[in-house]
């Protein structure tokens, strides 16, 4: 079962506990999955029921106490433990990453996105200014993938800023009266343009929109201290091995892959990043997000291809699935973030 998968069966538990009368709440259109946190068990954990207890009128703990019985018997889950203030954390029947793999390849640079527009409507105002510019760009792509109508406008924006950076926004001038200024991070302390456009944006929307961002050529380096050249190495590594296995006469195959539960949390977690993002306005929460990504992906990137006179075998072709997936999560992000994600560095 993946996360979308067991986000939907959460939420039909909320709708046979509506129609049992056993909970009087309108059925939310979307609950979050995600792994257990600290004090937390199980494969996934979902704050459903701190989500509907105020509309319930009944504590969250009463309210898990209700969806409990109605996701054990579902085929797939083993066991359903409360715990905290009503957290409901899910042991899934041999969770393993293929169904998430699957799921990821199945959409492509698109997981993680909303199935299509959710009726909401947002406008992003910002200053003349050019971090706020390109964090107000950025923010609109992200709320577009979670299904949002979304309008961006600027006080002012240079011709450079969209030549070199791409910023793109659908007016320029003054917010009507009833629009205040909404996006306005702190300003960069120095001019980002000669980084060009993938660096620039990389150091204007990795930090959170209250820290000042460090402009300089630490952001260009090919080296592991610098977090972009990390996220795009382990998007190359990722095509690399396609490649190579190509090369060598087998494809991907999602199964089993041991040793890797950190790597396939933090893919699992990439729904809920876009989301929260996109509800925060914080482009700066998926940058990071990619970093985490990427980090828990370089140390098995290696071990995907067969070695010396090793045949490539299932355990192989699951590898290589987890490896297109990760790159699939790479470019999406960068994608998202305006930032290009190639191939070969």
């Amino acid at each position: 079962m993946t996360p979308v998968e067991l986000s939907r069966t959460v939420l039909h538990a909320v709708r046979r506990a509506v129609d049992a009368g056993e909970l009087h709440v309108s059925v939310p259109a979307r609950a979050v999955v995600t792994p257990p946190g600290p004090g937390g068990c199980g494969d996934y954990a979902t704050n459903i029921a701190l989500q509907l207890a105020r509309p319930a009128g009944q504590p969250p703990l009463r309210v898990a106490e209700v969806l409990r019985p109605y996701l054990v018997d579902v085929d797939g889950i083993t066991d359903v433990v409360l715990s905290g203030p009503g957290f409901l954390n899910i042991s899934l029947h041999g969770a393993a990453p293929a169904g998430l793999v699957e799921e990821i390849l199945r959409r492509g640079a698109r997981y993680g996105h909303a199935d299509g527009p959710d009726g909401s409507v947002v406008q992003l105002h910002c200053p003349g200014d050019l971090r706020a510019a390109v964090v107000a760009d950025a923010a609109g792509r992200v709320l577009r993938s979670q299904g949002a109508l979304v309008r961006v406008t600027a006080e002012a924006v240079e011709p450079e800023w969209t030549a070199v950076l791409g910023v793109r926004v659908d007016a320029v001038g003054p917010a009507p009266a009833d629009l205040p200024v909404n996006v306005r991070p702190v300003p960069a302390p120095a001019d980002p343009l000669p980084l060009g456009r993938d660096a620039a944006r990389w150091a204007l929307l990795h930090p959170a929109a209250h820290d000042r961002p460090r402009i300089g050529d630490e952001h260009l380096a090919q080296r592991e201290d610098n977090p972009l050249f990390r996220v795009r190495y382990a998007h190359a590594r990722s095509q690399a091995a396609a490649r190579n296995a190509a090369d060598l006469g087998f494809a991907a195959e999602p199964g089993p892959v041991a040793g890797v539960r950190e790597l396939t949390a933090v893919l699992a977690d990439h729904p809920r990043v876009l989301a929260a993002a996109a509800a925060h306005r914080a482009p700066d929460r998926l940058a990071r997000h990619l970093v985490t990504v990427a980090d828990a992906a370089l140390p098995f990137l290696p071990t995907v291809l067969p070695r010396g006179a090793e045949k490539p075998s299932a355990a192989h072709r699951a590898r290589l699935a987890l490896a297109q997936a990760v790159g699939a999560v790479l470019a999406g992000g960068l994608s998202l973030l305006g930032i290009d994600a190639p191939d070969h560095l």
